[in-house]
């Protein structure tokens, strides 16, 4: 018996609504590697798959926007657990997409891995960053605490498809909001791979939705459309940025612009933008009851 055997080639898809499909089109293109090699064929996703994906992210809003902040944390440290268990995968992956060598490779990934747990640690701390009690004068409880934006369309970096890409969805849905994600339009292996893990970690389905393709012909259709409440603009060019800027402000979007668009160390200590980014805050009055001598009635 030969010992010659032929290789089962990975078929990437899309992941949307925690499903995975092929794009409504038909239509795939082929990625290479940093010296031109052919890697796989992804799925070249249309403005019905971004349509799709929007109504998966709107479904599945309420329920984990409501979930609990520990509930969420416990489900985003799940997440890393599993990419720790799937590292050997992504750093190959990584390293084909980047141009890296296997060591500069492993590197990007466990920093990839550890800004998930970082992000995992901040669900239930960021409410008492950014919220509180007011003090206000008159017998009243003034309370603020932040709230989840919604819908968010997500543009991964183009050029950073691991780390770059976790920097941008982690904190997104850290906070409650959901996403659909646009992958790095020439390094999108990566990006769909997450969605093999996320759907196996607990995750919501439709809390995370992963298209690939002409990364301006996925955006302009949600910069336009009226059930994303935000949008991130890591992975956009200037003249890209401008136009879905554009295009956001038909429903008073929340638009996150990062100034370079190119050119962004995303290894540095992330702080807490991406996530105060994305959310509301709301404030709420309540009387103490009656005030006598004695002070409160409480």
């Amino acid at each position: 018996m030969s010992d010659a055997r032929l290789s089962v080639l990975k078929t990437y898809k899309l992941y949307v609504g925690g499903k995975f499909p092929r794009s409504e089109s038909g239509r795939v293109y082929e990625v290479t590697d940093a010296k031109g090699k052919w890697l796989a064929n992804a799925p070249l996703s249309s403005r019905k798959d971004a349509r799709d994906a929007v109504v998966a992210a709107r479904k599945a809003f309420g329920g984990w926007s409501g979930a609990t902040a520990y509930n969420r944390g416990q489900i985003l440290y799940r997440v890393a657990e599993m990419l720790e268990g799937r590292r050997d995968q992504y750093v190959a992956e990584v390293a084909d997409a980047e141009g890296l060598s296997k060591s500069k490779a492993a590197a990007q990934v466990d920093a990839a891995i550890d800004r998930w747990v970082w992000y995992a640690g901040w669900t239930d701390k960021i409410a008492q960053v950014v919220g509180g009690g007011n003090p206000v004068a008159g017998p009243f409880f003034n309370l603020s605490s932040p709230e989840p934006t919604g819908v968010v369309a997500v543009l991964a970096p183009q050029e950073s498809s691991f780390l770059g890409l976790v920097s941008v969805i982690a904190p997104v849905i850290a906070t409650g909001n959901t996403a659909v994600v646009i992958a790095s339009e020439k390094s999108p292996l990566p990006a769909l791979s997450l969605g093999e893990v996320l759907a196996t970690s607990d995750l919501p389905g439709g809390v995370v939705n992963v298209l690939s393709g002409r990364t301006a012909e996925i955006a302009t259709p949600l910069a336009a459309h009226q059930d994303v409440n935000a949008i991130d603009l890591a992975g956009a060019d200037e003249t890209l940025a401008k136009e879905l800027e554009i295009a956001a402000a038909d429903n008073l979007k929340r638009v996150l612009r990062p100034q370079p668009v190119d050119g962004v160390d995303w290894s540095a200590t992330p702080g807490t933008d991406r996530m105060t980014a994305f959310l509301e805050t709301k404030t709420v009055w309540h009387p103490t009851g009656a005030l006598g001598a004695s002070g409160s009635s409480y």
